[in-house]
């Protein structure tokens, strides 16, 4: 069984905002949720510790997550920054005590990374879960002075945006640029030598963004705009220009983001013929556009607020995407690229740019 790499999962916001104890099976956490209805996917969900390492995801990519909105902004979130910080800092504290009981441990450096992946190898199943802690939508970055603190507390990775207008660019379902605001940000990200996560930043800030800044940048979860024609994909322009920037994308399994025409809380998944095969229609036009397998990776996105009602029908827990393996390779993809895709070109992206030592 190969090891998989998952470069977005928000586990926190599972954790606190769903109120699920994520050291459970999904089952017990499903049985637990019976008769609930605040959420769509109650008694839906598909990702767990134990469902992490049933499909030998030991590595994965793990948000802090808490928006910001003005009065005029009708989404939900958090009525200041400060309030948004302090949730993150919530978030962060589940993070920790998962680690003081050995559930998680945090990668912060290549060293850290290149332990944990040998541990994992030789003992999968007593090794605490690793993860690289990422920011997803930076509103709740009160100052900058507020992400030298992130960084030093672990932070590695983050992004700009998440949907609509925010403090410091534009994300998804809304259009604008990244401002002074952003360009600082950009700056403070390059300075400190992390990961600029494209993922959900609208067209004109993803381009603007691209022109300021130098440093290494990813999409955590963002598939292919030719087979789901909304911006919320990329266009083979916008993959083109990560590709050369020697970007990876990870391959998000949201519905909507793998099937078009898809709409929430009507589309089902049986019906519309959704299966996790339809994730390698999007993989391979990336990797037709590279000439290569290099700029793809796992970013399942599994427990982003949806569950099994809203994702392909034969993946009933987390650790079904190890059926990735039997599909690329009935696709002609030969072993090494297999491996590349389901850990490899995220695991070396991580070498290339995390940090030699933690600070």
């Amino acid at each position: 069984m190969k090891l998989l790499f998952d470069a977005h999962l928000d586990l926190s916001m599972n954790a606190l905002e769903w109120n699920r104890d994520l050291r459970l099976s999904v089952q017990e956490i499903q049985k637990q949720e019976q008769g609930l209805n605040d959420l769509p996917d109650r008694t839906r969900g598909t990702v767990s510790f134990p469902a992490l390492r049933e499909g030998n995801i030991g590595l994965c990519v793990a948000t802090l997550i808490a928006r910001y909105v003005k009065p005029e902004n009708p989404l939900p979130g958090w009525n200041s920054p400060e309030q948004a910080w302090a949730q993150t800092q919530g978030q962060l504290a589940w993070y920790q005590i998962m680690e003081s009981q050995n559930e998680l441990v945090q990668i912060k450096n290549r060293s850290a990374l290149l332990s944990h992946l040998d541990a994992w190898q030789k003992t999968s199943q007593s090794t605490p879960l690793g993860y690289v802690l990422s920011l997803e939508g930076a509103d709740s970055i009160v100052s900058l002075e507020h992400l030298d603190i992130m960084y030093e507390k672990g932070l590695r990775a983050i992004g700009p945006a998440h949907y609509g207008p925010g403090t410091y660019a534009f994300g998804t379902d809304s259009t604008g640029g990244i401002g002074a605001k952003g360009r600082a940000l950009l700056k403070k990200i390059q300075e400190l030598g992390m990961i600029l996560d494209v993922t959900h930043l609208c067209d004109q800030s993803f381009w603007e963004a691209l022109e300021v800044y130098e440093g290494p940048l990813w999409a955590s979860h963002s598939n292919c705009r030719k087979w789901v024609p909304n911006e919320r994909q990329f266009s083979d322009d916008q993959i083109q220009a990560l590709i050369e920037r020697k970007a990876v994308i990870g391959m998000a399994f949201d519905a909507w983001m793998m099937l078009p025409n898809w709409k929430r809380g009507v589309t089902d998944p049986i019906s519309s013929g959704l299966v996790i095969e339809t994730i390698v229609d999007h993989i391979d036009h990336i990797c037709q556009l590279a000439g290569n397998v290099d700029h793809v990776m796992i970013g399942s996105d599994l427990d982003g607020g949806f569950g099994n009602e809203q994702c392909p029908s034969d993946l009933k827990t987390i650790a079904d995407l190890q059926k990735l393996d039997k599909l690329l390779s009935k696709r002609g993809y030969k072993e090494s690229d297999i491996v590349k895709i389901c850990s490899g070109n995220g695991i070396q992206f991580l070498l290339n740019h995390l940090p030699n030592k933690s600070n």
